[in-house]
């Protein structure tokens, strides 16, 4: 299928051919009939994206703290791959479409194959044939209603939220700022809810525009006559609402603002304005400003938008999808009328050129619609669509594995995932080696699966999981998706005879781990790696080989600074996801083991309340001991990881992959000049493809990865008993 696409390095857009999304359970596989372009949010995107490097930092200073931030913890090598990498790549364009329903996922019941539904959202309703749109994210349209006009669902949205956020009443004056598409719509929105509306925009069309719709009086804000309108309408009180519908660096809507609001008055954010407030205009007033957030209750919450998780109408009476509904309502009822905001409809072929035209300012738009080719009549589409899930849909014959690749053959890889770890960890590696053939990626998104195969050479990409396990060309299967799918896609691969290496955590739960083990046992094919990188670090390898071998037991302190996480990341989701720990605790019960050259027997773990906070205390077969103490309350510019080994003497110190030193009777220090964090992922993928290849040993064996991925479960196990765990009594429990 086609996609817009924008490379926010170079700026380049492109129409792209990108495989197909697959429909999941929870939602609709959607083709488009027209989307919308928004003038002001998707352009100000694409103009940012043609800046100079200094000028996109300048343009995202939030964005360059977290470079700083990374570089401090990971150095400056690793950031620099992570942000390239992200930079070089396809990014999408669109949030605002409509279409018919062409596949409906597992668990939908509001909407069947043929349905007209308007979508919303900058990753499910983009400029794009195809969209696989979750169930909070799109609404059926109303009888009558033309696809075109429900195109500006979203948009529509964004308006409305902001006129709820104002909270007008009948007689209200509200002063309406930036007349582009947002604005335009709030007009009509409030002349709807028995609002006056005088505007303010320096496009005389524009104003002209709006009082066409509905607004009392509308001109440039230097011209005077906005300021007597208001004086007049509301008796030299001011308006009661001021809505800033404007973007740009001007600080001057803000300033008139304060100047034409009345005491008390509300000022409304919709827009990306400037808000450098004056102090005094604003205190005197005692004005309130609100920010209104995009579509509604909902956005940027996971489990609203993705899991499908509705809020209850009596706490939230308006959230994304009932905003949508309703302005959907308003249009087809003709109390909002988007006709005359459509300045453009261009077919989808020359989207490219539209947007070109549109940032030199050769074509002057309110609204551009993309119009997309119509299905053909009598065209057969399936009446319902399996989901797409992470477990065969019919059962795989085991396959015995071979021993080794045929000399002089690369390693055929399929990969699934394709996110910044595997993109900027992973793939750079596995894409320079002349033993490595990349064959296929796929992800759930198909604009990542396009930008993997472009990046790193892949030979063929998709959206389809089968077209990675169930080709018997590939040799190998890279698993690095969510923690979630690991075990069951593991269990997939190995059954159908591939290598596999899976991102850690290999299993959230014991029944995940068996599941595992047991394709092990039926298809006899142990050629498994989990991503523990950590014990094949160049730094930490040499210090290990100089503190040398021990005799007696050993005691070992390993402090994980972990830091907090963004509340919305997908690490938090514990329910679906696991616990932090469950999710990265891997690495570091793996490294201790690796450094004792054992595997653990018992776990006993303490927590502060919340359980972010623990220590886990790990036992050893020779009377060993390990406490792992991993905390998400440390300062962001202390170590991540600092890892102490004491035994017969002798004291090992490890800073962060930076430094080591081991004190004893003859002491060592490595360079004061780090040559960067180099956490093994190379070495790892390295050990990987070298065992795949030749049928040689992998470098751990099946349970040594068994006995890690217990004890670190072992840890929320002993968290909830308060006793100690023995791993063995785990291996015999019944799942």
């Amino acid at each position: 299928m086609k996609q817009v696409v924008q490379n926010y390095k170079s700026g380049e857009l492109a129409l792209l051919d990108v495989p197909e999304p697959m429909c999941k359970a929870g939602g609709v596989l959607v083709r488009t009939l027209y989307s919308l372009i928004s003038t002001g949010t998707e352009m100000m995107k694409v103009g940012e994206a043609g800046m100079s490097l200094i000028a996109k930092a300048k343009a995202r200073p939030d964005q360059v703290a977290k470079v700083v931030q990374s570089v401090s913890t990971q150095g400056l090598s690793a950031t620099y791959r992570k942000v390239s990498g992200k930079l070089d790549s396809w990014t999408p364009l669109g949030y605002s479409t409509c279409g018919v329903v062409e596949e409906v996922g597992e668990g939908v019941r509001d909407v069947k194959v043929g349905d007209l539904v308007a979508c919303a959202g900058n990753e499910h309703a983009l400029h794009a044939e195809l969209n696989w749109v979750p169930v909070n994210l799109y609404s059926p349209l109303p009888a009558g209603l033309d696809a075109g006009q429900a195109a500006f669902g979203t948009v529509g949205s964004i308006a409305m939220q902001g006129v709820r956020r104002g909270e007008p009443q009948l007689g209200d004056v509200a002063l309406v700022v930036g007349l582009g598409l947002i604005g335009q719509l709030v007009v009509q929105l409030l002349v709807a809810a028995g609002v006056k509306v005088v505007g303010v925009d320096p496009d005389p069309a524009r104003c002209a525009l709006a009082e066409e719709l509905g607004a009392s009086v509308c001109s440039a804000p230097s011209s005077g006559v906005v300021d007597a309108a208001v004086a007049d309408i509301t008796g030299g009180h001011g308006v009661d609402q001021v809505y800033l519908a404007a973007g740009g660096s001007s600080n001057e809507p803000v300033e008139l603002a304060a100047k034409l609001s009345r005491d008390r008055g509300t000022v409304v954010d919709i827009g990306k304005t400037r808000l450098d407030l004056p102090w005094n205009a604003y205190y005197e007033k005692e004005l309130d400003v609100r920010f209104s957030r995009s579509y509604g209750p909902g956005r940027y919450d996971p489990s609203y938008e993705l899991e499908g998780r509705d809020y209850p109408i009596g706490y939230v009476r308006w959230t994304e999808r009932r905003n949508l509904e309703c302005f959907l309502d308003l249009v087809a009822r003709g109390r909002v009328d988007v006709g005359p905001l459509v300045s453009h409809v261009a077919d989808f072929d020359d989207a490219v050129a539209t947007y070109r035209g549109l940032e030199a300012g050769e074509l002057k738009a309110v609204a551009v619609l993309f119009r997309y080719p119509q299905p053909e009549a009598g065209t057969p589409v399936p009446a319902t669509a399996p989901s797409a899930t992470t477990s065969p849909v019919v059962p795989v014959v085991p396959q015995q594995r071979t021993a080794s690749i045929p000399l002089g053959r690369p390693l055929r890889i399929g990969f699934v995932g394709a996110g910044n770890y595997a993109t900027s960890m992973l793939l750079p590696h596995l894409a320079e080696r002349a033993d490595a053939e990349l064959t296929r990626v796929v992800t759930t998104s198909a604009l990542s699966a396009a930008n993997a195969r472009r990046k790193f050479g892949f030979a063929e990409s998709s959206t389809d999981l089968d077209d990675v396990i169930d080709d018997p060309s590939i040799d190998a299967v890279f698993v690095v998706t969510r923690h979630s799918s690991h075990a069951a896609l593991t269990r997939r691969a190995l059954l159908a005879g591939k290598a596999v290496f899976v991102e850690k955590p290999l299993a959230l739960d014991e029944a995940g781990l068996r599941s595992v083990l047991d394709a092990v046992a039926e298809s006899g094919n142990d050629r498994l790696q989990v991503g523990f990188n950590r014990r094949f670090a160049p730094l930490l390898v040499e210090a290990s080989q100089r503190l040398g071998r021990r005799v007696g037991p050993a005691t070992v302190r390993y402090l994980v600074n972990a830091g907090r996480l963004d509340a919305q990341s997908w690490y938090l989701r514990s329910a679906t996801e696991g616990s932090r720990f469950a999710g990265e605790g891997g690495h570091f019960v793996d490294t201790v083991s690796w450094l004792l050259g054992a595997d653990p027997v018992s776990v006993f773990a303490a927590a502060a309340p919340g359980r972010q906070d623990l220590h886990a205390v790990l036992t050893y077969p020779d009377g060993s001991t390990a406490v792992i103490t991993y905390a998400t309350s440390g300062a962001a510019r202390f170590p991540k990881e600092t890892i102490e080994v004491l035994a017969d003497g002798s004291v090992l110190r490890f800073d962060d992959f930076a430094r080591a030193t081991v004190h004893g009777p003859r002491r060592w220090a490595s360079s004061r000049i780090p040559r960067g964090r180099d956490k093994g992922q190379a070495a790892q993928v390295d050990a990987f493809v070298t065992a795949a290849r030749t049928g040689g040993p992998f470098p751990s064996s099946v349970a040594s990865i068994a006995a890690t991925t217990r004890a670190t479960l072992a840890v929320d196990a002993s968290l909830g008993s308060g006793a100690t765990v023995r791993l063995d009594a785990l291996a015999g429990a019944p799942s």
